[in-house]
């Protein structure tokens, strides 16, 4: 059962532990809409930034130790280099390019990514449904992101006539978008390191303002002055993207994850792109073809057996005890 904040009202506690995912898919929704008024380095600056700094002094305020040694900055330099320059800059990139709904399916299947690099450096076992997880994420993603006409050619003659055009394949959104989710999934490898030098929280906000300094200084210097077109409703966007899609969702997340099991906290990363693709749809208009709502669905369920994976085979192991019929493995080993 998913947890809630136990001396919260029920309605509350549950708005509560869905809103970081809200404020993540709607975030993405506002960065789009101001994307056309601005450039994309400006947005992913304006994003980072200013929740940096908010971060900063609500951890203040709560008397978390700001970090100390080379070590600890270096760590943290390295985190903000992937997980905020990197990751922001690519998803803003790539926004510009690509629908915010697609976009941040593309980004939350890092889970994948997560999972393959957990297994190579940390040797945790994938397991069953870690790798049919996997198998759907990759059709999934390739559905998502390689031309329709590939696929019914494919099964219309079954053959397929690639023409590879290098220049646009790598410029495209989807692929940038692929980049910013393999950046987050390096990032999100690098917090066991990180979390042993410095506080996690503290580490987050200033990762946000060390990653975006790079970003604004591209933008000073290939955007011009990318804040003179920007209309009164663009800065709200800009806003929300920081005070509620980036300081007020890891606030949240945070706090629930100090709350509870942060695994359980992890089954509904797959509601970000739903608020993602549903608002894009509503106040952008938004649509995808059918072969891209299949690759939506594949991945939203790989997400789903990535994230769940061990709960999903202590299901089954209970339910073979049930039917008398004993599991031959070890349980953990499918862990």
């Amino acid at each position: 059962m998913l947890f809630a904040p136990k001396s919260s009202p029920r309605p509350f506690a549950w708005a509560l532990l869905i809103s970081p995912f809200f404020f993540w898919g709607t975030a993405m929704v506002a960065m789009k809409g101001v994307l056309p008024q601005t450039g994309p380095f400006f947005v992913a600056s304006a994003r980072l930034i200013p929740a940096g700094v908010l971060v900063l002094l609500f951890s203040a305020l709560q008397g978390r130790p700001q970090p100390r040694g080379w070590r600890a900055w270096g760590w943290i330099s390295l985190f903000a280099l992937i997980d905020g320059a990197c990751f922001q800059g690519f998803l803003a990139a790539g926004l510009n390019r690509t629908g915010a709904g697609l976009g941040s399916v593309i980004i939350d299947s890092q889970p994948l990514a997560v999972a393959l690099l957990s297994s190579w450096l940390f040797r945790e076992v994938i397991g069953l449904w870690g790798c049919l997880g996997l198998v759907l994420g990759i059709v999934g993603i390739s559905f998502i992101g390689l031309p329709d006409q590939w696929f019914y050619d494919l099964w219309t003659t079954q053959s397929v006539s690639l023409h590879w055009d290098w220049g646009a394949l790598l410029a495209s959104g989807e692929t940038l978008m692929l980049c910013a989710s393999l950046s987050m999934a390096a990032g999100t490898v690098l917090i066991p390191f990180l979390s042993r030098r410095v506080d996690t929280v503290v580490a987050t906000g200033w990762h946000m303002i060390l990653g975006g300094l790079p970003l604004l200084a591209l933008s000073l210097s290939r955007e011009g002055q990318p804040w003179q077109d920007i209309s009164l409703y663009g800065w709200f966007d800009l806003a929300y993207a920081a005070v509620f899609g980036s300081a007020l969702a890891y606030g949240v997340f945070f706090y629930l994850a100090a709350q509870g099991n942060l695994t359980s906290l992890s089954a509904l990363t797959f509601l970000t792109p739903i608020f993602a693709l549903s608002f894009s749809n509503l106040l952008l208009g938004e649509t995808l073809s059918s072969l891209q709502w299949a690759g939506v669905m594949l991945t939203l369920v790989s997400i789903y057996l990535i994230n769940q994976r061990r709960q999903i085979a202590l299901w089954v192991q209970r339910g073979l005890r049930g039917f008398g019929v004993a599991p031959k493995e070890n349980p953990q080993e499918e862990l």
